[in-house]
């Protein structure tokens, strides 16, 4: 008998004397490892919505307070810092309702569900963040400048060749910018919830391999 052989039946042997794990523990394994991850998803949510709390708060301190503005303005500034919480406060309770439906599923089909809905909810609370983020950039700028525009901004707008060019150019940069911020968001997110929904993915192809 050669090596190759040897070395074959070693392998086997091995291989017999591993302990065989039946469908329900394996399951069981990956409805706990998911159950975590999503866990894990809420927990974050909880912890950005403490963040943007705390960053309400500093900006609202009397050092920070901006000029008397009309009533429109003021209502609309409310509204923005007010909206971000109500869309976080929703989609954190979402991914609670997603960790309850995937710690207490009792078929491999189920958890599948489960996790292809825990994930499309994870990519539209970064999809609609990244758009609130965008919205919100666009307004403070538009508020900046047409409410209390600083006075060399002023000066290079009256002293342009072409006001309309000068708001043209000015209009791009800022739409670069939003655009360059929006795209650092992006990466933040795919960062931090990446991981997450790299495993949860592994874990849904480990169920369809159950279900062949």
């Amino acid at each position: 008998m050669d090596e190759l052989e040897l070395l074959k039946r070693d392998w086997q042997q091995q291989e017999a004397s591993l302990p065989k794990l039946s469908y329900d523990e394996i399951y069981k394994m990956i409805r706990k490892k998911s159950s975590s991850i999503v866990k894990w998803i809420f927990l974050i949510s909880i912890m950005e919505f403490g963040f943007w709390l705390m960053i309400t708060v500093f900006a609202s301190s009397d050092e920070f307070q901006p000029l008397e503005n009309s009533i429109w303005v003021n209502i609309l500034n409310g509204s923005l810092e007010i909206i971000p919480f109500v869309v976080i406060a929703y989609f954190s309770y979402r991914f609670y309702q997603n960790y309850k439906r995937i710690s207490a599923t009792d078929s491999a089909r189920k958890l599948m569900k489960n996790i292809l809905d825990t994930r499309k909810t994870v990519m539209r609370y970064v999809w609609f963040n990244i758009g609130l983020f965008a919205i919100i950039m666009l307004i403070v700028l538009l508020e900046v400048l047409i409410l209390d525009p600083p006075q060399e901004f002023t000066q290079k707008i009256a002293t342009a060749d072409s006001a309309i060019m000068a708001w043209f150019l000015l209009a791009i940069t800022f739409i670069f910018v939003i655009a360059i911020l929006g795209g650092l968001l992006w990466l933040f997110y795919r960062l931090l919830y990446g991981i997450l929904l790299k495993s949860l993915n592994t874990n849904y192809k480990e169920l369809k391999k159950l279900e062949v």
